[in-house]
């Protein structure tokens, strides 16, 4: 009989952790479930071996077994994941068992990290384990969002159901996150290139019409300095003790600043500061904002939905939210829902959602259809996403070509007052 530590929650929403000794993890989660308690994670022991124990060695001129030596390259991509999902989902809909969808789907993968995390699912769950639990194992491709979902299937034995609701959740996901840098990337290339031609002009070209002026000696208009003295700074040669050129610092400071957020974001105050800044950056914290309010209640929406408890729900969805502010207001939302009282009053006080959003979730607690309030609220928010990205592109366009307009004309006039003057004086 094997032991098996078990992490529930008991029925005024506490967690509890204590270990049940069982023949298999069936049988553990229902002698769990008759003590009263919510089973959300059933794990077996590992038995550590002793200074005593056997060891297994290698009979000189055995053939070795290359098939199980694993070599892991690259990680698991998000789209091979939702493929994956759709078709456990596929597979158990039509009845097979699970060893046998996961052999199946193990077969069809090309060899790499994915193929290797399915063979040792595989293993797992013909040793005793149960799929959620051979999932956890690996972290890298299953997240705690995914196994929870997938254990909320496994008690309640709809698996087919949950894993068709996970590929839809991260069909969704995706496809915003796809909408949002597709829709970056032409300011992007835009700006560099144009940034790239400008330098270009200020290191070669304006280097060349200085020694023109030079020869001239002529007294060169304000516009001319700035320029000269710009692109001198540029090239390194503006003081005698200039030991790093300019474009070194226009090179290094964005690489600089997003590795300085970075560092920031570790601890606690850094990342709290920097999330709160964020929010309130015209136009993108508003598209932040409303992008993580939609995954964040299409992730509570979608795990209350499988059957999560909703203080579990709340705990996954926090631990998968990006922005800190959130992850505050969710911790007082949990705080609030474990004492029994409600859920929308928090998010009303924290001040981090629209008042619709307040509303829907309050008229979704009172007709006890709080996961369908939430996914309409993904679903609209979504919409809205969509719309301010539009919105943003549509703006960035007309400001590129003022801004880049404005700096050729300054160039250009820069570069031609000194040979009016020059024309001037010689007629």
């Amino acid at each position: 009989m094997a032991t098996f530590q078990y992490e529930a929650l008991d029925e005024t929403g506490k967690p509890r952790k204590d270990t049940i000794s069982a023949n298999t993890s069936e049988e553990a989660v229902e002698k769990i479930r008759k003590q009263g308690l919510f089973p959300t994670s059933v794990r077996e022991q590992k038995v550590k071996k002793t200074k005593g124990a056997v060891a297994t060695t290698t009979v000189p001129g055995a053939k070795r077994d290359w098939k199980n030596i694993q070599i892991n390259i690259g990680g698991v991509s998000q789209k091979v994941l939702t493929t994956f999902t759709r078709q456990m989902s596929t597979l158990q809909d039509a009845g097979l068992p699970i060893l046998r969808s996961v052999k199946i789907l193990e077969e069809q993968q090309k060899a790499g990290m994915f193929k290797n995390i399915l063979g040792g699912t595989h293993e797992a769950v013909s040793g005793g384990s149960t799929l959620s639990d051979a999932m956890a194992r690996y972290p890298k491709a299953f997240d705690k969002l995914y196994t929870k979902m997938i254990a909320a299937g496994e008690i309640g034995g709809v698996l087919d159901v949950i894993l068709q609701r996970l590929a839809e959740f991260m069909e969704k996901s995706a496809k915003l996150k796809k909408r949002i840098i597709g829709a970056m990337i032409y300011p992007a290339v835009v700006v560099s290139v144009a940034g790239l031609i400008v330098t270009g002009i200020m290191v070669f070209i304006v280097p060349k019409f200085q020694k023109i002026f030079d020869d001239f000696n002529t007294e060169l208009p304000l516009m001319t300095k700035i320029l000269i003295n710009s692109s001198k700074w540029l090239g390194g040669t503006l003081y005698p003790d200039q030991l790093i050129p300019g474009l070194v610092y226009i090179i290094f400071c964005p690489i600089l600043f997003v590795f300085g957020i970075k560092m920031a974001r570790k601890t606690i105050a850094g990342r709290a500061i920097v999330d709160a800044i964020s929010l309130k950056i015209p136009v993108a914290g508003m598209i932040m904002r409303k992008a993580t309010i939609a995954r964040f209640t299409r992730t509570l929406g979608t795990l209350i939905s499988a059957g999560v408890p909703i203080l579990d729900g709340i705990n996954i969805t926090r631990e998968t939210t990006a922005n800190y502010v959130y992850v505050r207001a969710l911790q007082k939302v949990h705080d609030s829902v474990r004492q029994g009282e409600s859920f929308a009053e928090p998010l009303r006080q924290s001040k981090v959602c629209d008042a619709l959003v307040v509303n829907m979730i309050d008229v979704g607690e009172e007709t006890g259809d709080l996961d369908k309030m939430l996914l309409k609220i993904a679903d609209n928010y979504d919409e809205d996403v969509d719309n301010l990205v539009a919105s943003l592109v549509s703006l960035l366009e007309p400001i590129m070509v003022v801004v880049l307009g404005g700096i050729v004309g300054f160039i250009v006039i820069a570069l031609f007052l000194p040979l009016v003057k020059l024309i001037q004086t010689m007629s």
